[in-house]
């Protein structure tokens, strides 16, 4: 068999092996399934600063179905749109006491959303327990189309209204 056509052999069978092995999201966490893929963001809307920002997402069942992975990379652009830096995410989305929560880390803050309400296939509202002194955050993915909304927002402490962090649009594939 020729160099060229082993290659593609080679690649064709991995992609259909790891699509075979993929773990598919465990039954709490299979309303979430809209998430899992690759994705990358036309432009967001950063509130805080009035800039914007892009990146790329990726979202993965891990642990044999029991978690599910997003890994982000977000560059930041000022009003004028110059570069205003850039930063990484983690985040892990799982079933705990028969709630599902998630945690969220950007190597400067840590969220723990305490509560999902899920839509299946279609949303899913992450939110923070109300803690005395503490605001109270918001994050939602909504499925339009072939698209993912994403709204972060924050509840000042004691206060029950969000206002806008953070809003963009994510396409899959990239």
């Amino acid at each position: 068999m020729p160099p060229i056509r082993s290659a593609i052999c080679a690649v064709c069978l991995s992609i259909l092996t790891t699509a075979a092995y993929a773990a598919p999201l465990k039954p709490a966490l299979a309303g979430l399934n809209f998430l899992v893929g690759t994705w990358t963001s036309g432009e967001g809307k950063v509130a805080e600063t009035g800039g914007s920002s892009k990146g790329f997402s990726r979202m993965t069942a891990e642990a044999g179905g029991a978690v599910l992975l997003r890994r982000d990379h977000v560059a930041l652009f000022d009003k004028a749109g110059k570069p205003a830096g850039t930063f990484e995410i983690l985040m892990t989305i799982y079933a705990d006491a028969g709630a599902v929560r998630a945690d969220y880390f950007d190597g400067d803050h840590i969220i723990n959303y305490t509560s999902a309400a899920i839509v299946p296939g279609k949303s899913v509202t992450f939110t923070t327990g109300a803690a005395p002194g503490a605001p109270t955050f918001r994050l939602i993915y909504t499925k339009v189309g072939q698209d993912l909304v994403i709204s972060f927002a924050m509840a000042p402490p004691g206060q029950a209204s969000f206002h806008p962090i953070a809003d963009g649009t994510l396409h899959r594939g990239g």
